[in-house]
């Protein structure tokens, strides 16, 4: 039988996080479990601690869980060392944060041909035009970080998070930075990028109605998932 395609590209079974406090043991995320497909766009939502940038990390592996697992693109984190959780990011995943994280010393198109080279994408000059002419910036390539407003800054981040194709995009308050109008411009780019891509959007937001155009909702509460809504439901 022919290998069956992956629909589920993200699956968290039993996910708890405790760190050390002067306290003692802290509860951060309290045996979280939901599994996301391939192409939807998931918001993450809830109260400032309820764990949500925590989750984040855990999904991407860039932080392990205190027990559970987390399997990202078929691959089991738990089972993989730093390295190996490097490589599947490598391959699977790009980030989008609220400040940027753009390579100052490197022009629009440099910082998103970075990650294309750094893939070892021959064409990554091509590829990396192609990209920033579809996030609008097609006159302002040539640009250093310093010379950019904050939306277009986003938009060059978010032209590198999309320029290798990654099975999964993580932002995390994408439009924290960014004025009402310039954010929903902002977020519209990406619910395009995620329709018109095979990516999977995970979303961490405090905007209700941001997270209403996903298409699924899932609620943190200190540690827990009290909620999933929406079509992955």
């Amino acid at each position: 039988m022919p290998d069956q395609p992956v629909t589920n590209v993200l699956e968290a079974l039993e996910l708890s996080k405790e760190v050390s406090s002067p306290e003692g043991s802290l509860t951060i995320l309290n045996d979280v479990s939901f599994t996301i497909r391939k192409g939807e766009s998931v918001a993450v939502v809830g109260p400032s601690g309820a764990g949500k940038s925590t989750l984040l990390a855990l999904l991407a592996g860039l932080d392990l869980p205190t027990r559970g697992h987390v399997v990202l693109n078929g691959a089991n984190l738990s089972d993989l060392d730093e390295d190996g959780r490097a490589r599947v990011r490598a391959d699977s995943v790009g980030f989008v944060f609220q400040s940027f994280h753009l390579v100052p010393s490197l022009n629009a198109l440099e910082n998103v041909m970075l990650p294309l080279e750094l893939a070892g994408q021959g064409d990554a000059r091509k590829a990396a035009r192609k990209i920033i002419d579809k996030v609008g910036l097609a006159d302002r390539w040539s640009h250093y970080p310093a010379q950019l407003s904050g939306g277009e800054k986003q938009r060059v981040a978010i032209a590198r998070a999309f320029a290798t194709e990654p099975a999964v995009l993580f932002a995390d308050e994408p439009t924290g930075n960014l004025d009402s109008r310039t954010g929903e411009t902002i977020m519209a780019l990406m619910f395009e990028l995620n329709r018109s891509s095979s990516t999977t959007l995970v979303l961490v937001t405090h905007d209700n109605n941001l997270a209403e155009r996903c298409d699924r909702i899932l609620a943190l509460d200190t540690g827990r998932l009290v909620r999933d809504t929406g079509a992955g439901a």
